[in-house]
């Protein structure tokens, strides 16, 4: 909490109200008491448009009061917009959560990002590439951030758990709702390096549908650059895709989402390659567009984990069959 004491959280949850609106006015009021004396006209006449429900102020804050005590009791901690610790590519975004809640520690801004998502149900190959590039990024201290969800999600967290660097995953429920299930040993690995679990929902939100969609726009909002590994035609991986698209960001697609498997549906990830998303074969493709200069510390790593095909394919098979 900041020294605006609940103001960042009350405004988060007011109902009604768009994200943009709720970001609005969190810079409009600095307080408590300012906000709390507002008429329903005078935050239309703020917002310049009609609340259609409005609410009880006294309420919403008890309400607050309650999450933030679930928070302190869970170790669950959380940043508005208004605070210096918020990220700031996360703030530059149109329409960025008020207030997100965390695990762990938070990326460091300085540090940049690679977003990786994709298919659920990837082909071996694509969960390969997905591992293999994420491991050797880890082994140069570049972190991952994905969603924490089966397939390609997984297997990219579990690549960039192999070096140093720390780990981010976004949720779409509440933080001490891990989901799925089967990956709540992932997301403790995830904290145990140093990373964190991020979600803009408060503790207990169960996952819904309509809340992964809206989650990727913090995937790509959190990352220098995002690469989608494989993707049909529906993927969610392609809302995470129109995101980074949207905030300017790099979008790249891996080359085992393009290579032709009658098996596994890659419409989606064609479709970006062939509107001119450009194509990411290892790591070194990535140092390559960031302008990180390829050391040999990166290739002996190279030497050592091994970036050709075939290496892991019966590992990533079985890793399919059981938790993926």
């Amino acid at each position: 909490m900041n020294n605006r004491g609940m103001l960042d959280l009350v405004i988060s949850l007011l109902p009604d109200l768009k994200i943009t609106d709720r970001v609005y006015l969190l810079q409009v009021f600095n307080s408590e008491d300012e906000l709390f004396v507002q008429s329903k006209r005078d935050i239309e006449e703020i917002l310049e448009h009609e609340i259609k429900n409005f609410w009880d102020i006294s309420e919403i804050h008890e309400k607050a009061g309650r999450i933030d005590t679930v928070c302190r009791t869970r170790g669950i901690k959380w940043v508005s917009y208004t605070d210096s610790d918020y990220p700031p590519l996360l703030r530059e975004t149109y329409d960025p959560p008020c207030v997100i809640y965390y695990k762990g520690i938070l990326p460091d801004p300085e540090k940049s990002l690679l977003g990786m998502v994709g298919t659920r149900h990837p082909s071996p190959q694509a969960a390969e590439q997905a591992y293999k590039i994420a491991g050797n990024l880890s082994r140069l201290g570049i972190s991952v951030i994905s969603g924490l969800a089966l397939g390609i999600d997984a297997m990219s967290h579990r690549g960039s758990l192999i070096g140093a660097a720390s780990g981010y995953a976004v949720l779409g429920s509440g933080i001490d709702e891990v989901y799925p299930s089967v990956n709540r040993p992932l997301a403790k690995r995830i904290l145990d390096s140093g990373g964190a679990l991020i979600s803009e929902y408060t503790p207990g939100t169960r996952p819904c549908k309509w809340n992964f969609p809206a989650r990727n726009r913090i995937i790509a909002g959190l990352s220098r650059s995002v690469l989608i590994v494989e993707a049909p035609k529906k993927s969610g991986a392609l809302i995470t895709a129109g995101f980074a698209l949207d905030q300017g960001k790099d979008l790249w697609v891996a080359s085992s989402g393009i290579e032709q498997n009658v098996k596994f549906d890659k419409s989606g990830a064609l479709k970006l390659a062939d509107e001119g998303a450009e194509i990411i074969s290892s790591a070194a493709d990535v140092l390559e567009k960031w302008n990180i200069e390829n050391s040999s510390p990166y290739e002996r790593d190279r030497r050592a984990f091994g970036e050709g095909k075939g290496e892991l394919i019966s590992t990533i098979a079985g890793l399919l069959k059981i938790d993926l």
